[in-house]
């Protein structure tokens, strides 16, 4: 099979340091080429594929913005790829796709967000032909469903031998907090969390470039950095993260808006690492309560839910990651829905 997998161009792909869908684009691109099918990937520049690359667009998150110029771009270069290949899988704009909805080539729409179902209703209207849509999890997944769509729900991924399993990590490390630090993310829930139980906290990301979410972290976070308690070691790569989370007594994730299904799950459960998390989006839907993890609604259940991280079982995480969430395991899904 001959398949083309879209993205929009700011992100490359796969990220060195943030980007979720990005990295899950690499890595189904590289088993879909194991499994013996050819891949071409369409993303921005300093993008990497396993088999086959065509760039567009230009880097950088404060240009995240669609305009004529891209969507010719993304157009000349769709029609002429559509031609050369048996699906196009679009990670991207949905608009990317509109002026193929007749086109009888296998279409998969993958959304990773909250979805606009206004788009969707636009697009039902059109009578698209084998047009199929999936979501990172049920709570997305609801958000754009309609009677004449077609929906499937397909989690992201991991590429699990990446990644050590370290069963005998103590409860009483540190825990880790890992992702984009803003307000949403919940960064100073976590703190909190780790000052009412007397745990370290360990934070890696990277610092938003929008500018009220640089002064989130100049005001109320980097005040409660002190380097022994509260420790933040900025953006860390895939080799470094394997240790941050392998050496962890559990991940913390109290977020404070619709999270689709956040990566990190998969990467931490890959180690062993149990994950604690605020009921918001997906995230309930990956945590196997008192196995896993557990789902707090604020800052004291999940400190109280932090003193029993003893009673999780992080071979059961692992089992999860491999069985449900591997590189493999959401490759095959994908294909299957072509």
């Amino acid at each position: 099979m001959k398949i083309l997998l879209v993205m929009d161009p700011f992100i490359p792909v796969p990220p060195d340091h943030y980007g979720g869908i990005e990295r899950v684009i690499h890595d189904i691109a590289c088993q879909y080429v194991e499994m013996g099918h050819r891949v071409t990937i369409v993303a921005g520049p300093n993008s990497k594929s396993p088999d086959r690359l065509v760039t567009y667009g230009q880097n950088g998150l404060l240009k995240a913005q669609v305009n004529l110029k891209l969507l010719s771009d993304i157009y000349f270069i769709l029609r002429r790829e559509i031609k050369e290949h048996d699906v196009v899988h679009n990670f991207g704009r949905l608009l990317f796709l509109l002026p193929f909805i007749k086109n009888p080539i296998s279409k998969v729409q993958t959304y990773m967000r909250y979805v606009n179902i206004k788009n969707i209703r636009g697009i039902d209207r059109l009578k698209p032909k084998n047009l199929k849509y999936t979501a990172v999890s049920e709570a997305i997944l609801q958000t754009g469903q309609t009677p004449e769509s077609y929906w499937k729900t397909i989690y992201n991924c991991t590429p699990i031998n990446n990644f050590d399993f370290k069963g005998h990590t103590p409860a009483t490390n540190y825990l880790v907090f890992l992702g984009r630090i803003e307000r949403c993310k919940g960064l100073h829930s976590a703190i909190a969390v780790a000052k009412l139980t007397n745990y370290k906290l360990i934070i890696a990301g990277n610092i938003s470039d929008i500018q009220e979410e640089k002064c989130y972290f100049e005001e109320e976070i980097k005040p409660l950095i002190d380097n022994e308690n509260i420790v933040y070691i900025g953006p860390v790569n895939n080799v470094q993260k394997n240790d941050l989370l392998g050496n962890a007594s559990a991940l913390l994730t109290p977020v404070e808006w619709f999270e689709p299904f956040p990566i990190i799950i998969p990467e931490a459960y890959a180690c062993g690492t149990p994950v604690l998390g605020f009921d918001n989006g997906g995230i309930k839907e990956g945590i196997v309560e008192g196995i896993t993890g557990y789902v707090s609604k604020n800052v004291s259940e999940m400190a109280y839910h932090v003193k029993k991280i003893h009673l999780l079982d992080r071979a059961a995480c692992r089992i999860k990651a491999e069985e449900e969430y591997s590189d493999r395991r959401i490759a095959k899904d994908y294909l299957s829905l072509y």
